[in-house]
């Protein structure tokens, strides 16, 4: 009895093997080269022999398949490992490898279907954000900048705060958390400007006993900045940052800030 299949339906004869595996329920490790080799025939049988190029090729799987029904029926050859060769077993990886990128071009042609629900619009910008200018090439500033040169600074200035570390002493007991806020280092900041009208930022930061007040002593320094206290001087990259006082400011102008703030 002939299959009810139409040509138009398979894209080549891998793909009418791979339906009539999957329609007799078939192990594709373990096929039974008789019965599916004679159902293949039934079906090129009955084809349209107009286009002969498709023909052709299905022709060519027909006597692989007849070939391979004829080496199943003569006793199984012995390879240099001493495994039996199974005639089958190119074929199989031909199988599995169609049908990798049969099922491939489905999740590519789902993902077309859903690109094509997605729209897009093009750019609207402003002029005056379009003729933006950086005030400061960025790519200039940073050229010298290495992961290796801003690491040896963090160390070097970790190191430094190891090195006040009391190798003794600090073995005692249990070393609590130092709690400082920026209003409390703004104040430590105002009276060591009283007593230096500049000064080495690098050098505060030496003098602080603990990471959190080198991170407060930052923030602290940025908001003095903010406010218009004190300016900051910098010739190069990674040069020490030197701090300068306002030249108005005194004692009672600079109290007068801090409480406004």
């Amino acid at each position: 009895m002939g299959i009810p299949v139409k040509l138009e339906v398979f894209e080549g004869p891998l793909d009418l093997l791979l339906h009539l595996i999957d329609k007799n329920k078939i192990n594709i490790y373990d096929i039974p080269i008789v019965e599916i080799t004679d159902q293949y025939l039934e079906y090129v049988n009955n084809m349209s022999k107009q286009d002969l190029n498709v023909v052709s090729e299905f022709l060519v799987m027909a006597a692989t398949l007849l070939d391979i029904k004829s080496k199943m029926l003569l006793p199984k050859q012995v390879n240099e490992d001493g495994e039996e060769e199974d005639p089958r077993e190119e074929l199989v990886q031909k199988l599995l490898e169609y049908k990798m990128f049969k099922y491939m071009s489905y999740e590519l042609r789902d993902k077309e279907q859903d690109a094509i629900r997605s729209l897009y619009k093009k750019p609207t910008i402003p002029e005056e954000v379009a003729m933006y200018e950086a005030p400061i090439d960025f790519d200039k500033l940073l050229e010298d900048v290495t992961l290796k040169k801003l690491n040896d600074i963090f160390n070097m200035v970790m190191q430094k705060q190891v090195d006040k570390i009391d190798p003794v002493r600090s073995k005692f007991g249990k070393i609590e958390k130092e709690e400082v806020n920026v209003a409390e280092m703004m104040d430590y900041v105002k009276k060591y400007i009283m007593n230096h009208k500049t000064f080495s930022f690098r050098e505060m930061l030496e003098n602080q006993s603990s990471k959190i007040r080198i991170i407060v002593l930052f923030l602290a320094i940025l908001e003095l900045i903010k406010i218009g206290v004190v300016t900051i001087v910098q010739e190069e990259i990674f040069d020490d940052i030197h701090i300068t006082a306002c030249d108005d400011l005194d004692e009672k102008s600079f109290e007068g800030i801090l409480e406004t703030e």
